[in-house]
Formats: structure tokens, C-alpha cells, sequence
């Protein structure tokens, strides 16, 4: 996380920042010397700059990424955070559900990207993209979610190789955590009372290590999650 702007740390911005992995992330950020940036629909952390966006409006998504570009004088760094699930059986799950968690976790993730990559580059700066452990090992009732995280993980390690030289590229794995992510699903869809869940904080600092990675340095890929992960390997 090499600073940029004039008179400031480096500028990371982080989607899904307002909650779990992504608030986590912020706080790390900000803890470490840097100046988060958030895209969400709610408001972060008071103090932290950001804008509303829908990240399934991926237009809307690479505008709001640009504008917060500018009030940052560039970015450093970029983590997408943000994600959703609708756990269900695929005949069940209504198909506006089921697109809506591929156009956030995938096509979102993409958009974000894509607007940023001029500054990035322009920084020699660091992406981090969030799959999922899901993104290694499906399971089922969830196709929608699988599928995105699947996505990400390919398309995260095909733009590895396309800006190797120019821009750092990491695909974080979280498993599990104890975050808000499982409330308001039906039982069979949340943990158990005996699930092994990880400490946001702990991968929240895991992704601060990939963004202080120098130029010429990049940590390709991290699995982080409880030692006792069902869903890993």
C-alpha cells in the first residue's frame, strides 16, 4: 500500500465495506495507515468516504468507482468484498434472486475492476478479489452463489496473468465467518450451533499484507478460514 496522494496514506477502496468482511477490512485499513473508500448501500464507519451504488448495476458500479477515483487523487488498492447469496434449490429460487447473486459477487466484481485498473496501474498498486471457499468445492442449493465464486476465482487468476508487471492481483478463499452473512436464511442454510467460524479481523489483516505487497512482489492466492473448515479442502 504505497501512498499516492499528496498528504495522505494510500486510498484502498473496498466494496461491501459498510458489513462484515468488508467493514473488517476497512478498520484494518484505516488501523494500518491507509484511507478506505467504501461502496455499498449503507453508510461504514462514520468518517469514511463513500458512495451508494448498487453493485449489481455494473454501469452504475464502474461511475461510482471513477468518482471516488477522483476524491481520492487515485487508489492504491482495491478489495471487493461485497456479496450475496440465496441458498435454494434451483427450481425454487426465483430467477431474478438467482441473477441478482451472480451480477453482485461476479459481474459486480468485474465492473469494480475494470473502472479502477487506470489509477491501479497508474500506482503500481494491489487488487484483492473475494471468492469463497465455495468457489473450490460446490455444494448443494447453491448453484447461484457457487457459480459466482467460481467466476471470480477464474476470472481473478486470468487477470493475474494479464497484469503481471503492472498491477499486484490476489484471490483471497475465505471460508466461513462470524459476520451477519447467514442471518434471515432458513434454518438449514445457517451454521450450526457447533459450526467453527473465523474472525473477520483475522482475514481482514490477511488482506492488509497482500496490499503492502511491494511492486515486483504478489501473493497470488490465500485460503483463510477456521481450522476446523468443513467446506476446505
Amino acid at each position: 500500500m504505497t501512498a499516492t496522494a499528496p498528504g495522505g496514506g494510500p486510498a484502498v477502496l473496498v466494496t461491501g465495506g459498510s458489513s462484515g468482511l468488508g467493514a473488517a477490512v476497512v478498520a484494518a485499513i484505516a488501523d494500518a495507515g491507509g484511507r478506505p473508500y467504501v461502496l455499498d448501500l449503507t453508510e461504514p464507519t462514520p468518517g469514511v468516504d463513500w458512495l451508494a451504488c448498487d453493485l449489481a448495476d455494473t454501469r452504475a458500479a464502474e461511475a461510482a468507482t471513477r468518482r471516488l477515483a477522483e476524491l481520492a487523487g487515485g487508489f492504491d488498492g482495491v478489495v471487493t468484498a461485497a456479496g450475496v447469496d440465496r441458498p435454494g434449490a434451483l427450481v425454487d429460487v426465483p430467477a431474478a434472486d438467482w441473477e441478482r447473486v451472480v451480477a453482485v459477487d461476479l459481474l459486480g466484481t468485474a465492473a469494480v475492476v475494470r473502472a479502477a485498473l487506470p489509477y491501479l496501474i497508474d500506482s503500481g498498486g494491489n487488487v484483492v478479489t473475494v471468492a469463497s471457499t465455495l468457489g473450490l468445492k460446490a455444494v448443494a442449493d447453491a448453484t447461484a452463489y457457487c457459480a459466482a465464486k467460481f467466476g471470480v476465482v477464474g476470472f481473478t487468476r486470468a487477470l493475474a496473468a494479464e497484469l503481471a508487471g503492472s498491477v499486484g492481483v490476489t484471490l483471497l478463499v475465505p471460508g466461513g465467518m462470524r459476520t451477519a452473512f447467514f442471518d434471515g436464511r432458513a434454518e438449514q442454510y445457517r451454521p450450526g450451533a457447533d459450526a467453527v467460524l473465523n474472525d473477520p479481523a483475522a482475514v481482514a489483516a490477511a488482506v492488509v499484507f497482500a496490499l503492502r505487497q511491494p511492486p515486483g512482489s504478489a501473493v497470488r492466492e490465500m485460503v483463510l478460514c477456521a481450522d476446523r473448515e468443513t467446506s476446505y479442502p
